[in-house]
């Protein structure tokens, strides 16, 4: 944080999260001075709560007499994403140095609210629709007293539901990765959150690890003695993966079933696998890794135990993810663009980070063994579209200060990304959001014939030495395996 005693902050919003906050800055005074709350209740303006006056309403931020430095922190976790965008407008006419924004209710457990949830507001506080409210304290009750393990937890989709399980009660954290830096980052992190009161007394430990190494898997989850795993890790840059088939396959399929084996072989109770979109009817190589990965989860449910459940949860583009569209925008127009957008009509499903996370953590509770699940991602946003908005939201007129240049699609993507195919057929739930499909798997043994195809690729055998490595025979044997693909290798 980077308070200091002679900034004034004015806090927006009056209700239970302005209040705690505005008692943490108190208790930490070097991080500045409270000043005034703002809110738009009419029965608190002009009154004072603590010595802190109320003002209002919020609109008049652009009249009060503030500092060159002075701060803002909205403290409106119920607020839908609508009213977060005028607020930041406002505020952002008014001159606030620095804004900052609390996190959605769903993730402010029991009322409690602490400054170091506080972060600077970023353009997917403002896109996209409000997310649904999800009562973590109660989704989480199935992991009280577990053991639970997150692979790739050092990535966007890991680190946050490593933030989110901090409050559900469970006896131990692991946070599984390969980078150590990415892993010595959110442990880091989740151990500060703790110190400052956020969530429960979970033991958190890092663990330094390869999918791919099989042995050290068997090895590993019964010393751990695992309950549930959240399998986020995979490479995921489709470009980047499509100048790198084998590795692609190598980690994302065979790290898949390596952890799906020793999961099940160790009694892992729930087993969640974080697939995508670009499953379905896949045209990247990264889009057939996942498709495999998902139908490895649905193989490996037919031979699970009575309490065991294994599941895979789809959804699209989250919002704010390293290396999605969002801060590569945002590096651009730092660099006084262009914006670069592949075609004007590229549509994506969007989600921000938080509400996806909340809701596969509620998916992991409730879902049943063998099943397919998909987050309902509303309607589907012109790239384009968001593209303009973030460069509003930096100051900036698109089209005139900042240019928009279309590239045209790269290898391995395509203008739109269905969620699921026909023979899917979603259905909704009980449960908000979150959709069941028709689990569609692949005969046992066309799956275990097409592993041992690819096998020689991904791990140098003596008797096909010739195939290690074989970037050509693999494009050309999925291209003739996996229908929607064609990424053959001609000549």
């Amino acid at each position: 944080m980077s308070y200091k005693n002679d900034i004034h902050v004015y806090i927006i919003g009056a209700g239970f999260a302005g209040q705690m906050i505005a008692d943490d800055f108190r208790k930490k005074k070097i991080f500045g001075r409270v000043t005034a709350f703002l809110d738009d209740d009419s029965a608190l303006i002009g009154t004072q709560i603590d010595g802190i006056p109320v003002y209002g309403p919020i609109n008049m931020a652009s009249i009060l007499k503030h500092g060159t430095y002075d701060e803002a922190v909205i403290a409106m976790p119920s607020a839908p994403t609508e009213r977060i965008r005028e607020v930041y407008h406002i505020l952002s006419e008014a001159g606030f140095s620095k804004i900052k924004i609390l996190p959605s209710v769903s993730q402010i457990v029991e009322g409690k609210a602490h400054l170091v949830q506080a972060r600077e507001i970023n353009p997917q506080d403002l896109l996209g629709r409000t997310p649904i409210t999800i009562s973590l304290k109660e989704t989480l009750s199935y992991l009280r007293g577990k053991r639970v393990l997150v692979t790739g937890a050092g990535g966007s989709i890991g680190s946050e539901l490593a933030r989110q399980l901090l409050s559900g009660g469970a006896e131990r954290l692991y946070l599984f990765g390969h980078g150590e830096n990415s892993i010595y980052n959110i442990d880091k992190e989740l151990r500060i959150l703790q110190s400052e009161g956020v969530g429960e007394k979970a033991t958190i430990v890092p663990v330094i690890g390869d999918l791919k190494n099989a042995d050290y898997l068997n090895w590993l989850l019964p010393q751990m003695h695992i309950d549930v795993i959240f399998h986020c890790a995979a490479y995921k840059h489709v470009p980047l993966m499509e100048e790198n088939p084998v590795a692609v396959i190598e980690n994302n399929v065979y790290g898949t079933r390596n952890l799906l084996k020793a999961a099940l072989d160790s009694n892992v109770k729930r087993f969640v696998l974080i697939s995508t979109d670009k499953a379905v009817e896949p045209v990247s190589v990264y889009g057939v890794s996942k498709m495999l990965c998902e139908k490895l989860v649905l193989s490996t449910a037919k031979k699970a135990k009575n309490n065991q459940s294994f599941m895979f949860v789809r959804f699209g583009n989250v919002l704010g993810s390293r290396g999605s569209i969002l801060p590569l925008f945002m590096e651009q127009i730092k660099t006084g663009g262009p914006v670069t957008v592949t075609d004007p009509e590229m549509k994506r499903y969007f989600m921000t980070i938080p509400e996806a996370c909340s809701l596969v953590l509620k998916t992991g509770g409730v879902g049943k063994n063998g099943f397919s699940y998909l987050l309902d991602m509303g309607e589907p946003i012109r790239i384009v579209d968001i593209a303009e908005q973030i460069i509003k939201f930096s100051g900036f007129e698109p089209h005139k200060d900042i240019e928009i240049k279309f590239i045209g699609t790269r290898k391995g993507e395509r203008l739109d990304e269905p969620l699921w195919t026909p023979e899917e057929n979603p259905q909704e739930t009980e449960y908000p959001k979150i959709l069941q499909l028709k689990s569609i798997e692949y005969e046992e043994n066309k799956l275990q014939d097409l592993l041992q195809i690819l096998k020689p690729v991904c791990f140098c055998e003596p008797t096909n030495f010739d195939l290690f490595r074989n970037k050509e025979y693999l494009l050309n044997k999925l291209t003739e395996l996996i229908p929607s693909y064609n990424g053959a290798i001609n000549g």
